[in-house]
């Protein structure tokens, strides 16, 4: 079923008591967080800018490298507040129904409203942290871009002189493993997978969706978009998230 939220609200959904809810971009669009690949997302506008997640390219140009420290110090995850979609994920944790928060999002802002950091798996790193490319040395990213504002356009790694990166997962870099291995865990036995604000292209983060539905579990795909997932949900919403999810997940007897 393809639509808006059904009213009342189908039986198997409100039964659901493990819940794993996969998270991206569309989530956090409504705190002021541009999408990629959205009609207005960042890469739509401008497509050299994917340039800036995609390794090969970071590693190879530091011209790269310098526009992306640029883009890091004016990234809006600073100044960026919660939304209600957020707040409705930490409500269904109080309500005991959440089985874990698998998210693409690397701007924090699940923990940010409360969701608990341990239920929290981001698939795709976090833009808070910087990883060394070399020596796998991690630090907060306030203190590199500190020293971005102080005049390094190219801050190098103080332990080994390598390549800086944000923390998260570029185009060409694998995911980390335990990670994964968790959302897999997650995605394959809970009774409810729901796919909220995601475009479903990107793998193995999209790959959940199948898992979870060779295990029994329902799935429900919220996005204002088509995904290559639509076919195999047993329920598809293209409402705006902020008022389709609390609808979704509002708590029930």
């Amino acid at each position: 079923m393809t639509g808006a939220v059904p009213d009342p609200l189908p039986g198997w959904l409100t039964a659901a008591r493990r819940i794993t809810v996969l998270t991206g971009a569309g989530v956090s669009t409504d705190s002021g967080i541009p999408d990629f690949r959205g009609p207005r997302g960042v890469w739509t506008r401008d497509p050299e800018a994917e340039k800036l997640s995609t390794l090969r390219y970071y590693v190879a140009d530091p011209g790269v490298r310098r526009r992306a420290w640029q883009e890091r110090r004016r990234h809006p995850a600073w100044t960026a507040a919660p939304n209600t979609a957020h707040a409705a994920l930490v409500d269904l944790e109080r309500q005991g129904r959440l089985r874990a928060l698998l998210t693409q999002n690397i701007d924090g802002l699940h923990q940010a409203a409360g969701s608990s950091p341990e239920l929290v798996l981001e698939l795709h790193g976090t833009v808070h942290e910087v990883a060394c490319l070399s020596c796998g040395v991690r630090t907060p990213m306030r203190a590199t871009l500190d020293r971005v504002d102080a005049g390094e356009d190219d801050p190098a790694c103080r332990d080994c002189g390598g390549i800086l990166k944000s923390a998260t997962i570029s185009f060409g870099q694998a995911l980390d493993a335990d990670v994964l291995d968790a959302a897999a865990r997650a995605a394959a036995d809970c009774d409810l997978l729901l796919a909220v604000g995601t475009s479903l292209t990107v793998h193995p983060a999209a790959g959940l969706v199948e898992v979870a539905a060779a295990n029994g579990a329902r799935v429900v795909v919220v996005n204002a978009e088509p995904t290559p997932y639509d076919g195999l949900a047993d329920l598809v919403v293209r409402e705006p998230i902020a008022t389709a999810l609390p609808r979704l997940v509002g708590r029930v007897a």
